[in-house]
């Protein structure tokens, strides 16, 4: 059974989890209404995608 032999210290630890970090979200903003938008994504509160009313009944 492998067993390590020496305790892993703090650094060491702390450097092999230095990629666990989250990241934010980055948003843009919607071309058509000006509202922030998740990338290629459709705009929410427009309905608005690529320049396209995808979603019905959203219209400004």
């Amino acid at each position: 059974m492998a067993v390590p032999k020496k305790k892993t210290s703090k650094a060491k630890k702390n450097m092999r989890r230095s990629h666990h970090a989250l990241t934010g979200t980055g948003l843009t903003t919607c071309e058509k209404c000006g509202a922030p938008r998740r990338p290629h994504r459709v705009c929410l509160s427009c309905g608005d995608y690529n320049g396209k009313q995808v979603l019905a009944g959203q219209a400004e």
